[in-house]
């Protein structure tokens, strides 16, 4: 894996401040701040509606601010350029990709912001190859994205976002409606991310084997944070208000998917 830049000790990673969202006609972040620094795994958690989706997409450009303040990696948000130092995974669709692609060319098409005219060199297949071997799937580099199960799809969605080789790497419900074994394998993946400095923004509906990662939990009620502190499990999981919801273990549904766009 390529060295990071060292990050400016006095400039978080991530750092909005009293943002404000709606979507459509409907308010759904009301002047939330959020800051994160380098190498923290900071989890935003709340119920269904709470903003959490909404806080992560207006923080890589999909959902657009109606006031307050986003700055990343200490610079403002409408001067940023630097978008090969970010890794996203939306929420995943169920729905079959139908593209007629392997995993290996899906996972490439992460790398191309960091290659030139859009053709790999030997560090960037190099990129590619540790990515799949991450998360599993270099066993089945060759496969169609289309014949995979649902956990298989997910892990070759973060691969894609891995194989930039992100120092910021932001995922929304990473776990949802992956099952338990796809879910351990994913958090090997970013164990590994966290031990070589990566900083890590995570929307969860449950901590499951992500829980130990966590260094900072943000819950979001109705647009607004709640609280911002110890993980549920260090503090008491009903201390926390509007997280009685959340369980560290226990498996149940997701919230709804929703589709996005890998960056």
């Amino acid at each position: 894996m390529q060295s990071k830049p060292a990050a400016a000790t006095d400039q978080p990673v991530i750092s909005l401040r009293g943002a404000t969202a709606s979507l459509g006609s409907r308010p759904v972040l009301r002047g939330i701040d959020l800051t994160v620094t380098a190498g923290e795994v900071v989890a935003l958690l709340g119920a269904n509606g709470s903003g959490k989706s909404t806080a992560v997409r207006s923080v890589v450009g999909q959902v657009p601010l109606s006031s307050g303040e986003l700055s990343l990696f200490g610079t403002e948000f409408k001067r940023f350029r630097a978008w090969s130092r970010i890794g996203y995974v939306p929420q995943r669709t169920t729905a079959a990709s139908g593209v007629p692609a392997t995993v290996r060319e899906v996972v490439s098409a992460g790398r191309l912001a960091r290659s030139r005219f859009g053709l790999l060199r030997k560090a960037d297949r190099a990129a590619v190859d540790r990515a799949l071997a991450l998360v599993d799937m270099d066993a089945h580099a060759d496969a169609s994205v289309n014949a995979l199960s649902g956990g298989q799809h997910q892990r070759v969605l973060i691969a894609r976002a891995l194989a930039v080789e992100p120092e910021l790497l932001i995922m929304d419900e990473p776990m949802a409606g992956v099952d338990l074994a796809n879910q351990e394998v994913l958090a090997s993946a970013l164990r590994e991310q966290v031990a070589a400095g990566t900083t890590v923004l995570l929307v969860l509906h449950e901590l499951g084997p992500l829980e130990p990662l966590i260094s900072r939990a943000v819950v979001l009620r109705d647009g607004c944070v709640v609280h911002d502190g110890p993980p549920p499990e260090a503090v008491g999981q009903h201390a926390l208000p509007g997280h009685d919801h959340v369980h560290p273990h226990a498996a149940h549904d997701a919230e709804p998917l929703r589709t996005g766009l890998l960056s």
